[in-house]
């Protein structure tokens, strides 16, 4: 999920799509050393594995998107038979007395691990059932523990799928000197042809060396660790958090509209797993 303001419509188009990192081959292999998971077993959601983010409700979320993030708000986020549901609904209404209100007409959640638990590395997998209408955005990523200004701290898309264009799979870093920005986003997309009626398993293999993308075994996508630059081309050897949410709208999900008559909409999370990858240094920070 991109995490800076765009600079066209225009450029957005062109350059999140990015397909240039592409390959077909199995996962790599993680450990049996889970570090950590979330199973979404329990009546509520787990305070000490997870935080709402509402941070810019007021002002606007990034890339023109169009949702009020709600904490605490079952209709939004809940836990139903042993699977998460962040939920994208049309409530203006309902939403608006909030203080951090910022006139949005779509409500939904977005949940963090920061300064809860971050990933120094690590095998992460989450088994989703994504929405599919116009304008809807699901993601799975991970953003620095550290604070570091986008894009100088590194970011790693996981897992987006726009409505605009329902059942493909995108996959994407971002750094400093390779980012939409420049023109030179570095990612690769799959389809998923059932993506929005089934569970899928969507895969991150993090090492000192590489990080490859997959889903259900199947990698789509990898990136070494093999640019000069530095920091500004590989900022991956910090601790990153993860994150889960479900965005309405943009230039890029709602490139071709919004589907008002689709919502309610169900990113359905059925389980947050990470294990250890077969390298050398710490993976967990809590």
């Amino acid at each position: 999920m991109l995490n800076a303001l765009l600079l066209t419509a225009a450029a957005q188009a062109v350059t999140l799509s990015a397909n240039n990192y592409r390959i077909s081959e199995a996962v790599p292999v993680h450990t049996d050393h889970l570090l950590w998971s979330d199973e979404f077993d329990g009546t509520s959601l787990d305070k000490t594995k997870w935080s709402f983010d509402t941070s810019r409700n007021k002002v606007g979320w990034y890339n023109k998107e169009l949702q009020y993030y709600a904490a605490d708000r079952p209709s939004n986020l809940r836990l139903e038979g042993g699977h998460l549901i962040i939920e994208l609904r049309t409530d203006s209404k309902l939403i608006r007395d909030f203080p951090d209100w910022g006139k949005q007409q779509y409500s939904s959640a977005k949940i963090i691990t920061k300064d809860k638990v971050a990933f120094n590395g690590g095998f992460v997998e989450v088994s989703a059932k994504l929405p599919c209408a116009r304008g809807t955005w699901p993601a799975i990523w991970m953003m620095p523990q550290n604070d570091s200004p986008w894009p100088d701290g590194g970011e790693i898309d996981i897992l987006e799928q726009v409505g605009s264009q329902p059942n493909v799979a995108h996959a994407t870093l971002h750094t400093a000197l390779f980012n939409h920005t420049r023109g030179n986003g570095r990612g690769a997309e799959a389809p998923v042809p059932t993506a929005c009626g089934a569970f899928h398993r969507y895969q991150l293999a993090w090492t000192l060396d590489s990080i490859t993308i997959g889903v259900d075994n199947h990698a789509y996508m990898r990136v070494r660790n093999d640019q000069p630059g530095g920091r500004g081309a590989w900022p991956f050897n910090s601790p990153f958090y993860l994150i889960l949410n479900l965005a309405m709208g943009g230039d890029w999900a709602a490139a071709k509209g919004i589907d008002d008559r689709a919502l309610p909409q169900r990113f359905e999370v059925d389980y947050v797993r990470v294990w250890e990858m077969p390298d050398n240094r710490p993976a967990a920070s809590q």
